[in-house]
């Protein structure tokens, strides 16, 4: 049987800024979906979102572009693009739940086989429920890409039948992207 090498965190990043159309209006969750925003392709405009109150993110910053009011909602430094503006957190909630995104990438702890997604709470005894606007996210985009490991760390599936942690939302992931498959629901 032939081994399969799985992709990096970055290459999937890649794949998937490459899957955005031009025009689009983008909100980048926290974790690995921040990765997508330093590989979106040059010759199209997509405008990227932040739940903290950025419209306009470029990429990450690094080195003297460092300016540490200037973060994204997984408190990483970031960049703005022209044009860029910072609102307060209900404007920011406002277009998330207003249907004003285009595309909502989040992370997942599990997505099931109808687009189920649970990204905000495991089973773990020492884990802290961090659902910040996942839930706003999940239902207020027209369309929730997934972004994720194919298997946990302890090598179970996070693709299943059905999600075995709390809800993030129900039936709202149209398409996968794991480090092993691109999966459209």
């Amino acid at each position: 049987m032939p081994t399969i090498t799985p992709m990096t965190r970055q290459q999937v990043a890649q794949l998937l800024a490459g899957d955005i159309p031009d025009g689009s209006v983008v909100n980048l969750g926290i974790g690995m979906p921040t990765l997508v925003g330093d590989y979106l392709p040059p010759d199209k405009d997509i405008l990227l979102h932040s739940e903290n109150g950025i419209t306009g993110m470029g990429p990450a910053a690094a080195g003297d572009a460092v300016d540490p009011d200037l973060i994204n909602a997984s408190r990483q430094p970031i960049t703005l693009l022209p044009g860029a503006s910072i609102t307060e957190h209900t404007v920011s909630f406002a277009m998330m739940r207003g249907g004003h995104l285009d595309y909502a990438v989040l992370g997942a702890f599990q997505v099931s086989e109808r687009g189920d997604l649970a990204n905000w709470k495991t089973d773990a005894a020492d884990a802290i429920p961090a659902v910040g606007g996942a839930m706003d996210l999940a239902v207020g985009a027209r369309q929730v890409l997934a972004m994720m490991e194919h298997r946990g760390r302890d090598g179970a599936p996070k693709i299943l039948r059905e999600c075995r942690y709390p809800l993030t939302g129900a039936g709202v992931v149209t398409r996968i992207y794991t480090d092993l498959a691109v999966i459209d629901v």
